[in-house]
């Protein structure tokens, strides 16, 4: 970043700071009514139970929804809710639990905002997403940063799992690794046998891909970490490399959907009076007859492929000169790059007279994917903790077996744990501004935009768009369907018997296509995403080269996926 533009970002962000106090003293919160749909059951007893992530909670009492102070008619007339944060409520002979949120306008979007606009501007990421965790802060009147922010955010569950996961157990496998030379083994055994080019390395990625399609953070730490390196020794730059692990990640989830994904998306999706969407069984075969119309997953999945086949055409600029200097040059990162890994994780650091041999890489390799697969199969989640631990185990016992010393072997694992704590810090403050970004009602001022009035044909790209910038702005896919499905569905369907259409559940489908897709898209092109943070992580990649690079093809297929979406809408619907 230049001189003269320094001082300019630092007091934008500053007045940034002080026009979120400012909004929390004198804006007043826009609350929301917001009903959300479990599958209940009584015991003998006649008790009433729910679930909710695989634990089983009682409801204490119902309420007839018109005698709740939660519905949207009592929250406009007393301008806050009462002294309560959730009731159970039955409505149409339906149980709802109802839970009031809230927005303050364009402002809830204010922290994710400033967060990307810092990461294009400085490609600071770290110095961006703390912008925007303090502006959230600010926004909530939580002037505690570290007592009322980041411990409470260390402290979850979700925090543990990403110190777990990604620092020690990913960090300490690509160290040991390293240390044993099994990652450079293996990369040279199929540059030798399998991998002759760029070409190929790019292709046994893009199959990869296609093969894990658990889709997610799973799909893109396994990919990433098998094929880098591979594709480091065949000379593919890391923003090819880490373009084919992001884009075969959720996209292929929402196409090959035998995975976590319908199972959660069902819960979002009830409409009160839809046959088709009644029981959980039929909502879950609606999600698979919407496959056909999941477009802008089937586009970027080929266009990986044609990426993969060094056809060039439909990947943009940036993707195109990053190949020309992998080739010419030998740089697989730009001049200016700061990758997510160490350096020192793409040079192995072999122990004088220790053998290297690719079934160090392999072994490990095939019991995490065995491991993920079959907890998956049983458990109905992969247990990729599990997975990855026992990977880093059997990593150290054959390394011990061959008489490397322990303490080469903590060296390796120390060197690991070092080159991806830049990458694990960023990851843990985006999962912290992604939480900030829903607790100011991001998502819910965003949907506020919706109207009914609209022509059906219109409704589908709308809620693409939408659900994109959602996604974008909150870095997650998943949270985007939390606060988009619930509202969509039943917006479409009133649609579509307002306009009298001839086939309203392919026309219901298509709308929840654009929903499932934009939200992918949105999330696959967001640089506080999980997905997207993981993608250069694992592939060495910086963080703002791969978001830059990535944008053009992205954007491209959700424009064609756009197209395609409105005239499904009107020939089929």
């Amino acid at each position: 970043m230049d001189s003269l533009k320094k001082p300019v970002v630092l007091l934008f962000t500053l007045l940034s700071f002080a026009l979120c106090a400012y909004v929390h003293f004198n804006v007043e919160p826009t609350w929301k009514e917001q009903l959300y749909s479990f599958a209940t059951h009584e015991n003998e007893a006649g008790a009433l139970f729910y679930e909710e992530d695989g634990v089983k909670k009682r409801i204490e009492s119902l309420t007839p929804y018109a005698n709740s102070p939660l519905t949207q008619v009592a929250l406009n007339l007393y301008s806050k809710p009462v002294d309560l944060d959730q009731q159970w409520v039955t409505k149409d002979a339906s149980i709802y639990l109802s839970k009031p949120s809230f927005h303050l306008g364009f402002w809830s979007i204010f922290p994710a905002f400033l967060a990307i606009f810092l990461c294009l501007v400085t490609k600071e990421p770290l110095i961006a997403l703390m912008s925007g965790i303090i502006s959230g802060a600010l926004l909530l009147g939580k002037f505690d940063l570290i007592d009322a922010i980041i411990i409470p955010s260390l402290a979850t569950e979700s925090a543990a799992g990403i110190l777990l996961l990604y620092l020690w157990l990913l960090g300490g496998l690509m160290g040991v690794w390293s240390k044993t030379g099994a990652a450079q083994a293996f990369a040279d055994h199929m540059t030798e046998h399998y991998v002759s080019g760029p070409r190929s390395a790019k292709l046994v990625a893009w199959f990869l891909g296609v093969i894990f399609f658990q889709g997610g953070t799973v799909s893109t730490v396994l990919v990433g970490t098998t094929v880098k390196p591979l594709a480091d020794k065949a000379n593919v730059s890391h923003e090819e490399m880490a373009y084919i692990v992001d884009s075969t990640a959720s996209p292929i989830a929402s196409v090959i959907a035998f995975n976590a994904w319908p199972a959660y998306v069902q819960a979002l999706i009830f409409v009160p009076g839809v046959a088709f969407l009644a029981t959980a069984q039929d909502r879950i075969n609606f999600f698979f007859s919407s496959i056909p119309f999941s477009f802008y997953g089937i586009i970027a999945v080929l266009g990986t492929l044609l990426l993969s086949l060094n056809i060039m055409t439909f990947s943009g600029k940036r993707l195109r000169q990053a190949r020309l200097r992998a080739i010419t040059t030998g740089q697989l990162d730009a001049p200016t790059a700061r990758p997510m890994s160490a350096e020192e994780l793409s040079k192995p650091s072999v122990p004088a007279g220790y053998k290297s041999s690719m079934l160090e890489f392999i072994l490990p390799l095939l019991l995490l994917i065995g491991i993920a697969i079959t907890t998956f199969l049983t458990l109905g989640s992969p247990k990729v903790a599990w997975a990855f631990a026992a990977a880093l185990l059997l990593s150290v016992l054959i390394a011990l077996a061959k008489n490397m010393s322990i303490h080469d072997l903590i060296d390796g694992f120390n060197q690991g744990v070092k080159g991806v704590v830049l990458g694990s810090v960023i990851l843990m403050l985006a999962v912290i501004i992604g939480l900030l970004s829903r607790q100011v009602g991001g998502g819910l001022y965003l949907i506020d935009f919706l109207g009914e009035g609209m022509p059906y044909w219109c409704l589908p790209i709308f809620l693409q768009v939408l659900t994109m910038v959602i996604a974008f702005s909150t870095g997650t896919s998943w949270g985007t369907y939390a606060i988009a499905f619930p509202l969509a569905m039943p917006l479409a369907w009133s649609i579509a018997m307002s306009s009298g259409i001839d086939n309203p559940e392919i026309y219901m489908m298509i709308c929840f296509a654009t929903v499932l897709n934009g939200s992918v898209c949105g999330d696959q092109c967001s640089p506080i995403s999980d997905t997207t943070i993981l993608s250069s992580m694992t592939t060495g990649c910086d963080l703002m080269d791969h978001v830059k690079s990535q944008i053009y093809p992205a954007s491209l297929a959700a424009v064609l996926a756009a197209i395609l979406w409105t005239l499904s809408a009107l020939i089929f619907a």
